[in-house]
């Protein structure tokens, strides 16, 4: 992986300049393709932006595009998407009215010693930092009631780098106003109304060697955001 140093346009880490200046989810989309904000698009098959109902109550967010993601160009098609899939089935919460994306839009990962297997890496807080503002337009555009923040490094993009999935999943917590806000609008529905709900990463519940107990606490959480939506 070249995962360290500048962007490739030497100023930095910083998706903000590759952000379209106007134009909705499929124009902020089509910009994302040719994102170069941070080393990650070198080695990654391309840019897995969000997707979904572009009018979405509920937007679900990960940490970043797994190998079948980054393959295929979508978010949450591999084996973790199937899970989060499964459990909003049981929580109540209807896919066709979700948007799903991941904090980092490039998969970052390393080449197993032997055969040519990709290993998930986890992304940086300053490769997280760059691309947040196209998690930001998505929050703006998409203007969720509720965010449904999956496993750690979502959590921090939503909710800053104090936050703790074991401490604070299952609650609804407020959006700050700076995570979300877009050209001084705070982007969400109903005049800012906001609040995101923290959860295990489904990924996270596959590597468990019981996955019961996890896969509930998961159901659990969603029910919480389905509630929300009264």
């Amino acid at each position: 992986m070249t995962s360290d140093g500048n962007g490739s346009d030497g100023h930095g880490y910083d998706a903000a300049p590759y952000l379209p200046r106007r134009g909705g989810l499929a124009a902020h989309r089509r910009a994302a393709a040719d994102c170069r904000g941070c080393p990650l698009f070198q080695d990654a098959s391309g840019t897995v932006f969000g997707a979904g109902n572009p009018s979405a109550r509920i937007m679900l967010v990960g940490e970043q595009p797994g190998d079948q993601e980054d393959r295929q160009g979508e978010p949450f098609v591999g084996p973790a998407g199937g899970l989060l899939r499964k459990a909003m089935r049981e929580a109540g919460i209807d896919e066709d009215q979700t948007y799903v994306t991941n904090a980092v839009k490039h998969f970052k990962f390393t080449t197993a010693p032997r055969g040519k297997r990709r290993i998930h890496k986890a992304p940086s807080l300053r490769e997280m930092t760059a691309c947040r503002p196209w998690l930001t337009a998505e929050l703006r555009l998409v203007a969720p009631e509720v965010v449904v923040a999956l496993g750690a490094t979502a959590g921090k993009a939503l909710l800053g780098s104090s936050f703790r999935v074991t401490k604070d999943r299952g609650t609804l917590i407020p959006l700050p106003e700076a995570r979300v806000a877009g050209d001084g609008a705070s982007g969400m529905a109903d005049g800012g109304r906001g609040f995101a709900v923290a959860t295990l990463h489904p990924a996270a519940i596959l590597r468990a060697e019981d996955r019961e107990e996890p896969y509930a606490g998961l159901v659990s959480d969603l029910r919480v955001a389905a509630r929300a939506l009264g």
